[in-house]
């Protein structure tokens, strides 16, 4: 991956913009907004967690926001993330609809969540969203690579990430490969299958070898890769062990063997079954 690890244990990352971000994240996705939310971002921030990654179509930004005025952490300290609903009209009054409900000033980055109408349209508006100061960095999510080719054709500023499903499972080999010829992140959502790879037996033969859990062996499998990691978690106790990636290390043979548990055969798609 472009992205170079920073002198913290590979705790961070900096994007081809120069921001920094950290490597891994709080997912948000199917959180009602609520106390559920609320909890679970707050319990992740006093645990460590620096980076939160939040959706317009998630509908939970209010409950981020909240989250964020109550926590002690300082909100520069926090990298945050939102995405523009490729349905909406302007990228950048969608960003100032969505900085009102955050309750701040800019996010830190600001993705197309999936490349709805074509990946270029909605371009030039995150382009001025970034100009106007609304968010640091911008970027992409769900685009394939022939996607991300056109954006960074088309682009002015290009992509600093794409956020993408990434697990053992669905590796994408050469949608990654792509992405990096260009400087492009990774980001990686659902990296443990929305929970159902927990119970892989060849990911629990590693996790108890190891003195580890399931969750952390391919959180960490996505780190080593090089990528940023978004787990979603709503119980304190998983959110804290998913934080505990970075105190050891994944053996070449364990990470081969969880390599070839790939059923992509190595794709340069972001989705196998699109929604739009």
């Amino acid at each position: 991956m472009n992205a170079i690890a920073d002198q913290d244990g590979g705790r961070t990352r900096v994007l081809s913009d120069g921001n920094r971000i950290p490597v891994l994240g709080l997912g948000v996705w199917q959180v009602p907004n609520g106390p559920d939310c609320v909890n679970a971002v707050r319990w992740a921030l006093e645990v460590g967690y620096r980076h939160i990654d939040t959706a317009q179509a998630y509908g939970n930004e209010e409950s981020v926001g909240q989250a964020l005025r109550e926590s002690e952490v300082p909100r520069d300290e926090v990298f945050l993330t939102t995405k523009f609903h490729p349905r909406g009209d302007d990228p950048v009054e969608q960003a100032r609809r969505s900085l009102r409900r955050l309750g701040v000033d800019q996010v830190d980055l600001y993705v197309i969540h999936w490349p709805a109408g074509g990946p270029t349209w909605a371009w030039s508006g995150m382009e001025r969203t970034r100009e106007l100061g609304l968010a640091r960095s911008i970027g992409v999510s769900n685009f394939s690579a022939a996607e991300v080719d056109s954006v960074v054709a088309a682009s002015t500023v290009p992509p600093a990430l794409n956020q993408v499903m990434f697990n053992p499972w669905h590796r994408r080999t050469r949608l990654v490969e792509a992405c990096d010829r260009h400087g492009v992140a990774v980001e990686a959502y659902s990296p443990l299958g929305t929970g159902r790879y927990l119970d892989d037996p060849t990911v629990a033969e590693i996790a108890q070898r190891i003195a580890r859990t399931p969750a952390q062996v391919l959180l960490r499998w996505a780190a080593q890769h090089g990528l940023v990691v978004i787990p979603k978690s709503t119980h304190r106790d998983r959110i804290a062990q998913n934080a505990q990636i970075f105190d050891f290390v994944l053996s070449a043979a364990d990470m081969g063997v969880l390599d070839g548990l790939d059923q992509t055969s190595g794709t340069d798609q972001a989705q196998e079954h699109k929604w739009w």
